[in-house]
């Protein structure tokens, strides 16, 4: 099976919806994540969503450490979630769950264990896009989110996602994200240094990139947090998957360039996605 090849040109024939007049205009992205033991992974995503022009953001975060994360974000809304004995985040209260339905699009999962929370299916039940990620990829919350969902694996999580070896994933691994898009009548960013791109009526993309020091802590959640941004501008499920799979990659390629081929840190990319917008745009 093959995918079409994500280029420069198919991008700039796939324009992003326009800036807008204020930050209304580009929507309000929240996300729900951490866990006492990956507090920070919100804060990657949300200033993820924000450098890819998302207008307001809200993190939804462990209440023992909500406070330093408004601190360390200071453009972001913050809402303090209670924790459960095992350091994941607990459940959303009502005022949540309206911040959740009033969003452009929520990005769930950064930082949380799967299985570990019940804020992914509230999520999944409530908002009106979901990026679903990490703690998050869990096929009883999926079917909840159906035809308004992204999900973001990389392959051990696509094979546990569709009951298969991580070998089998690796072998196949366009023919396995265009069956999991119909399982999950989802779009599905299955992650790698080829990353494929599967919707439901059976279109693909590739995107190939040499920058192997994406491959580290955190960079899967700025991956998250850029496309989650542009699905609150108002771009679709499918512009928004494949416009952030080659943002991350061109942001990963410049932080090589400027910092080194290995060990450049994840949130090291996120100010080229800006420029990296504009240029493509």
């Amino acid at each position: 099976m093959k995918g079409v090849r994500v280029t420069r040109s198919l991008l700039r024939g796939w324009p992003l919806p326009g800036p807008g007049a204020s930050k209304e205009d580009r929507g309000r992205v929240v996300v729900v994540g951490g866990s006492r033991q990956v507090p920070g992974a919100p804060l990657l995503s949300g200033e993820g969503a924000l450098r890819a022009g998302a207008g307001k953001l809200m993190l939804m975060t462990g209440a023992p450490w909500a406070c330093q994360t408004g601190l360390a974000m200071p453009e972001a809304g913050i809402a303090g979630v209670e924790l459960g004995d095992d350091g994941e985040l607990g459940t959303l209260d009502a005022g949540m769950v309206e911040l959740v339905r009033q969003a452009g699009a929520v990005l769930v999962g950064p930082g949380m264990a799967t299985g570990g929370s019940p804020a992914p299916e509230q999520v999944s039940r409530s908002a009106r896009l979901v990026v679903a990620d990490a703690g998050s990829l869990h096929a009883d919350v999926l079917r909840h989110a159906a035809g308004r969902l992204v999900i973001t694996p990389h392959v051990p999580e696509m094979a546990d996602l569709m009951g298969m070896r991580p070998d089998e994933v690796g072998r196949h691994p366009a023919e396995v994200a265009a069956d999991a898009a119909v399982r999950f009548d989802a779009v599905v960013v299955l992650k790698g240094p080829t990353t494929w791109i599967a919707a439901p009526d059976g279109r693909s993309w590739v995107h190939a990139v040499d920058a192997p020091g994406l491959g580290t802590s955190g960079s899967g959640d700025v991956l998250a947090g850029i496309l989650v941004g542009l699905l609150a501008r108002g771009s679709s499920l499918e512009q928004a998957a494949v416009w952030a799979v080659a943002v991350h990659g061109r942001a990963g390629k410049m932080a090589a360039r400027r910092v080194g081929r290995l060990g450049f840190l994840a949130h090291e990319t996120l100010p080229y996605v800006p420029s990296i917008l504009d240029g493509l745009s």
